[in-house]
């Protein structure tokens, strides 16, 4: 396995943030690290990083973390791109996997991929093609895999970039691949915009949640009871942790009581409100609404 980071205090979950700027990351990260972020997914987005060096760039976050005598870590890669269309994303996964090594981490995040327009049901058979030998590349190096919930504007019958954005899906990936080294990238937002409730749906499935994604929604009942779902008014809408509907002290203590010992990196600009000027001042607010939720200041017990 990967080395395991050192926890401090109640740390046991850490609250970071998504450092996607490419060839600024580790400069950007330098920029941010004195609000208190723990921890720092390097993600890239619908574009494949090409000409980067994912090994050179994790040397890179950690020589200025390492100066700035921060405790904090690299938590995951993220490889958001189409691996079912695009081979080279599927050569990028593999970077990131041998990556994990010289980041200290040991989660590669992904869209499962999509035959875009087809049905969900399509792509499972070509899904696990490209995936099993990811998989077991993953697993010969202690790195586990994990597919972010996002339907990216795709349905169960016209999928788009990622068709693992639901329950249904889930079990049909999971049974075609049944490894320990695959699981899911979870957030509440991208299941509250499909109407599920997430609190139910995270103690179902937290045997296989290995990192989450701190961004939340807010749902308009009022404009859903009015106009439905089909009007062009979107009923839900992203939010930072803090500004949404979900209980982010009942996500934590589902995650401790099932033992998860992990990163809840903070997705940004997603906040239509606290947006532009406003994005650092809503993410680190998010940060501090989470560790508020994760208990707080540490005070140690006295024996």
């Amino acid at each position: 396995m990967s080395p395991i980071h050192a926890r401090t205090h109640h740390q046991d979950i850490r609250i970071g943030t998504l450092a996607g700027r490419g060839e600024r990351t580790a400069a950007y990260i330098g920029e941010i690290l004195s609000h208190g972020f723990e921890s720092f997914q390097l993600n890239f987005h619908k574009r494949k990083p090409e000409g980067m060096d994912l090994k050179k760039l994790a040397r890179q976050v950690r020589s200025i973390i390492d100066e700035a005598e921060s405790s904090a870590v690299i938590s995951s890669f993220g490889i958001f791109g189409n691996p079912l269309q695009d081979k080279e994303h599927v050569k990028q996964l593999k970077q990131a996997i041998d990556a994990c090594e010289t980041a200290g981490c040991s989660i590669v995040a992904s869209f499962a991929g999509a035959l875009d327009g087809q049905p969900v049901e399509e792509a499972i058979k070509p899904w696990a093609k490209v995936w099993r030998p990811l998989v077991k590349r993953a697993e010969d190096r202690g790195v586990r895999l994990v597919i972010e919930n996002c339907p990216m504007g795709g349905t169960w019958h016209a999928a788009n970039w990622n068709i693992g954005f639901c329950p249904r899906a889930w079990e049909m990936m999971f049974n075609e691949i049944n490894s320990d080294h695959l699981g899911l990238e979870w957030e509440p937002a991208h299941q509250m915009i499909q109407l599920i409730d997430p609190i139910s749906q995270l103690r179902q499935w937290i045997h296989k949640i290995y990192h989450v994604h701190g961004k939340d929604a807010s749902i308009d009942w009022n404009r859903l009871r009015t106009h439905g779902t089909h009007a062009g008014l979107p009923p839900v809408i992203s939010r930072h942790p803090g500004f949404g509907d979900t209980n982010w002290t009942d996500v934590i203590s589902i995650l401790r009581q099932h033992g998860y010992r992990g990163f809840i990196d903070i997705e940004g600009w997603h906040d239509p409100i606290y947006a532009g000027d406003l994005e650092l001042t809503g993410q680190v607010h998010a940060l501090n609404h989470l560790k508020h939720c994760r208990g707080g200041d540490f005070v140690e017990t006295v024996k």
